[in-house]
């Protein structure tokens, strides 16, 4: 298989592959393709050649009244059943807020677990992530959303979950400001998604805009645990221009091992549509973007 994919008729923004059942499951608001709002899922064989979009969970099933769509809807497997973490817009709270769905398979159904939003009631939230640490305890890692920081300058936050993942049993510690790193251009941090390298050491891919557009870049732990003291990159491992082959700027990244054991990182590019090409499904090695 190649190291880049660029899947351009796979229409998506924030990709989320999970391996199951010996397949590849994308999910997604698949928005990009104008069908009503809610998580879908596409199974594919070789991260190349996709079914048609299937609806998993619908907006009709989450408990706060909203706008009709889940934002960058993520699924991950934990203690015998799949979850899906994704952001809404209460208009309850007129704020977004981050819920949590679990289904005993991939493809649903899919139940709110967390009473509509598991983020604090006054915040801008989104983007959460399921980390579980080396002693097997669960954390959910999100953004506290620039649209509701006074200076516009977002920020990484965690907090402890509890076991069946439905509420938090700490308060959300901040992490790092979306302005740290040198080459920022803006207040964002997206897609929050916690690794470790080959070395095990923590690290989290996030995205910002930086001069040449949408970007994925790198922040590193000091301690290796949630706590950090967490530093920025230089640059970002993906932005448009870094290669002669990455022509498109894109974002919101989360990694995977594929079917033959290698490691993956996907995110969607480009971020606005740029000559008739539109946001779609973009997959990497892990070696091709993390020399590490």
């Amino acid at each position: 298989m190649e190291n880049h994919l660029d899947v351009k008729n796979v229409r998506v923004r924030d990709p989320f592959i999970v391996v199951a059942d010996g397949k590849y499951l994308l999910y997604s608001n698949n928005m990009c393709d104008s069908v009503e709002g809610g998580v879908y899922v596409q199974e594919s064989a070789d991260l190349v050649n996709w079914s048609e979009p299937k609806l998993v969970l619908a907006v009709s099933e989450a408990k706060n009244p909203q706008k009709n769509v889940f934002w960058a809807p993520e699924c991950h497997y934990y203690k015998g059943n799949y979850y899906i973490i994704t952001s809404v817009f209460s208009s309850v709270l007129q704020h977004r807020c981050i819920s949590i769905y679990k289904s005993a398979t991939p493809y649903g159904p899919f139940k709110d677990i967390c009473n509509g939003r598991i983020t604090p009631a006054d915040w801008d939230a989104i983007d959460g992530t399921l980390f579980i640490d080396k002693n097997g305890d669960p954390y959910m890692v999100f953004v506290h959303e620039w649209t509701c920081m006074p200076d516009h300058n977002g920020s990484m936050v965690y907090a402890k979950l509890s076991e069946d993942l439905t509420h938090f049993v700490t308060e959300p510690e901040h992490m790092f400001y979306a302005k740290d790193p040198v080459w920022a251009t803006s207040g964002v941090t997206d897609g929050p998604f916690m690794f470790y390298n080959k070395k095990g050491e923590l690290k989290m891919l996030w995205s910002n805009f930086c001069k040449d557009g949408y970007a994925v870049t790198v922040a590193d732990s000091a301690s290796n645990t949630l706590k950090g003291p967490w530093t920025q990159r230089d640059l970002p491992i993906y932005y448009r221009g870094k290669k002669a082959s990455y022509v498109y700027d894109g974002g919101h990244a989360m990694m995977f091992t594929d079917l033959e054991g290698v490691k993956r990182i996907t995110f969607h590019t480009p971020n606005t549509p740029v000559d008739g090409v539109g946001e779609h499904l973009a997959v990497f090695t892990y070696d091709e973007l993390l020399d590490e």
